[in-house]
C-alpha cells in the first residue's frame, strides 16, 4: 500500500494492523498506514480468557484496531483489537478496499505513462491531500464531477489522462426507484387534468422517465446516484398525486417491493 500518514495516529482511532510477533501475553503489530509499531496486551485481544493468542490472531495477517493510548515520547502505542466493533471494522476495511482501488488506478496510468510509480503517485497526492485525506475521496468527487483536478493545481496533460481513467473505474453506479402511478377520474376535463399532473412530475427532474401502461397506469423509475436525492424527488411526486386528488379523482403509487 503506497498510502502513508506522518507522525502518529490519535487516541481512539481506528486502524489497520499487520501482526508481526505472538508472544504469550502480547500481540506485537505494524501499523499499516503509518510504520510504526504497536502492541495488544492479552486483555484486549477478546473478552473472555484466552488459552491461546494464536486461536485470534496470525502473523503476517492484517487486522483493524484501535488506538488506545500513545507514549510519543517512548514511542510506544497501545492497541485493542475487542473494543472494535463490526461496523467500525467494515467501515475501515471499506476505505483500505477504495484506497488500493485508487492506487491501482495511478499505478496503471503510471505504466501507461511509462513513469515510476512513486513519482507519478507523489506528484498527484502532492496536490490531493491538500485537500482530501484520502485519493479515493478525491476521486469520487471528480467521477462525480464535483471537483476538477486541474484547479487543486496537477499539470493539464496529467489532469486529461486522470479524469478520463477516474471517470472509467470510479464512476459512480446509479440506483433506481421503481413503481406504478394509477390515475383515475371522472371529471369532464379529465384527459386534460392527467396530461397536466404527468408533466408537472416530468419536470421535478431529469432523473424521472415515466412510461404509458394503459388503463390509467403508468411505469415510474427515477434513476440517481444517490438514495437521498432520488427519495427527495419522489416524495415530490407523491405530493403531485395529492393534489390530484378530489371528489371525482383518485391517484395511487405503489413502489416496487424490490426497491
Amino acid at each position: 500500500m503506497l498510502y502513508k500518514q506522518t507522525g502518529f495516529p490519535e487516541e481512539g482511532e481506528i486502524v489497520l494492523c499487520k501482526v508481526t510477533k505472538i508472544f504469550p501475553n502480547s500481540v506485537f503489530v505494524e501499523l499499516t498506514e503509518y510504520n510504526k509499531p504497536g502492541m495488544i496486551h492479552i486483555s484486549e485481544i477478546s473478552p473472555g480468557r484466552i488459552r491461546n493468542l494464536r486461536d485470534y490472531v496470525v502473523v503476517n495477517k492484517q487486522i483493524v484496531c484501535k488506538i488506545l493510548k500513545i507514549d510519543r515520547e517512548k514511542g510506544h502505542i497501545d492497541l485493542s483489537l475487542r473494543r472494535v466493533n463490526s461496523h467500525q471494522r467494515k467501515e475501515k476495511l471499506d476505505e483500505i478496499k477504495q484506497e488500493l482501488k485508487a492506487e491501482s488506478l495511478v499505478k496503471n496510468l503510471a505504466k501507461k505513462l511509462k513513469q515510476p510509480v512513486d513519482k507519478l503517485y507523489d506528484e498527484i497526492t502532492d496536490k490531493v491531500f491538500k485537500e482530501y485525506s484520502h485519493l479515493f475521496l478525491c476521486f469520487k468527487d471528480v467521477a462525480s464531477d464535483e471537483v476538477n483536478l486541474e484547479k487543486l493545481g496537477l499539470d493539464q496533460n496529467l489532469n486529461k489522462e486522470l479524469t478520463n481513467a477516474i471517470l472509467d473505474k470510479f464512476k459512480p453506479e446509479k440506483i433506481i426507484i421503481k413503481g406504478e402511478i394509477k390515475l383515475e377520474t371522472y371529471s369532464s376535463e379529465g384527459i386534460e387534468k392527467i396530461k397536466k399532473t404527468l408533466l408537472k412530475i416530468e419536470k421535478i427532474s431529469p432523473t424521472i422517465n415515466l412510461f404509458y401502461l394503459g388503463g390509467g397506469k403508468f411505469k415510474l423509475t427515477i434513476e440517481d446516484i444517490d438514495y437521498k436525492p432520488a427519495e427527495k424527488n419522489l416524495k415530490k411526486i407523491q405530493s403531485i398525486l395529492e393534489q390530484f386528488k378530489d371528489k371525482l379523482s383518485i391517484s395511487n403509487f405503489e413502489r416496487d417491493k424490490n426497491d
